[in-house]
């Protein structure tokens, strides 16, 4: 069977490249760091691999907003690409900054069908301030989705997970209240923030002020994923702020996200 490949892309100011590759890896893909320019100059393929992963950190200093730079580069100059990319049954997973330049590029929630046109954004944390902190999350209405969820990268998560998050930029806005109504209804909100016992929760639990809580979401495919967690920060125990005094498993909650992604496409091989 030939190996997945994950594209993991980088650019100024991404900083999670080298984590988010080596949790692809854990479960069996291959994963290659490749810069934007590479792609745009032809001298990468984005056809050429399965999985197209943009990683955490601070792309272009986060100028004139969190992401909006390469959101424009994708959109503009691998528009074609991209398209062809998601046509072909791939996958695209955007974490943290990588949310944010998915959502600003118009490939989430992208319920037009039309990936250029923008429903939603992630703007300043209403604590106006950058958050470092773990947070807990789940999907919402568990037991109602169980075991079929809309998100083929959440498949079989039913339980309440725990994972870092560090942004300025976090909070979550649908367009309008019919972007939200659509993104409840069709199930594309993925995780919401939540306290220790599953319920919903204000500040710290929700540590921007997220519409809804909402933490992450998929497209109507439930192949491309965006969260503002960092699950490729906790993909072993030894991330566990805790590991030494609870009892863990020896996985962290974030790699069965990357685990699911690299199975899909193993059965689509």
């Amino acid at each position: 069977m030939n190996k997945v490949k994950a594209i993991v892309l980088r650019t100024a100011g991404t900083n999670c490249d080298k984590e988010t590759a080596f949790a692809f890896e854990a479960v069996g893909a291959s994963a290659e760091l490749v810069h934007i320019n590479e792609l745009t100059r032809k001298e990468k393929d984005l056809n050429g691999y399965h999985i197209l992963a943009i990683p955490g950190g601070f792309t272009y200093g986060d100028d004139i907003a969190s992401g909006k730079i390469l959101a424009n580069e994708l959109k503009f100059k691998l528009g074609e690409e991209l398209q062809r990319f998601i046509n072909d049954g791939k996958l695209i997973i955007g974490i943290c900054n990588g949310f944010q330049i998915l959502v600003k590029a118009g490939l989430l929630p992208n319920l037009s069908g039309d990936f250029r046109t923008i429903e939603a954004t992630l703007t300043l944390n209403d604590s106006a301030k950058f958050e470092d902190r773990w947070v807990y999350l789940k999907r919402p209405n568990t037991k109602r989705l169980r075991p079929k969820t809309k998100c083929v990268w959440t498949e079989g998560i039913t339980d309440i997970i725990y994972l870092p998050v560090a942004h300025g930029e976090g909070k979550f806005i649908p367009k309008d209240n019919s972007i939200l109504k659509q993104l409840k209804g069709e199930g594309l909100i993925v995780f919401e923030y939540v306290d220790e016992k599953g319920r919903r929760a204000s500040y710290p639990y929700n540590p921007n002020g997220s519409v809804e809580n909402i933490a992450g979401i998929c497209d109507k495919t439930g192949r491309i994923f965006g969260l503002m967690p960092h699950p490729e920060r906790h993909v072993t125990n030894y991330q566990h702020p805790r590991w030494t005094r609870v009892a863990l498993n020896g996985i962290g909650d974030g790699l069965a996200v990357f685990k699911n992604g690299v199975n899909f496409i193993k059965n689509c091989l």
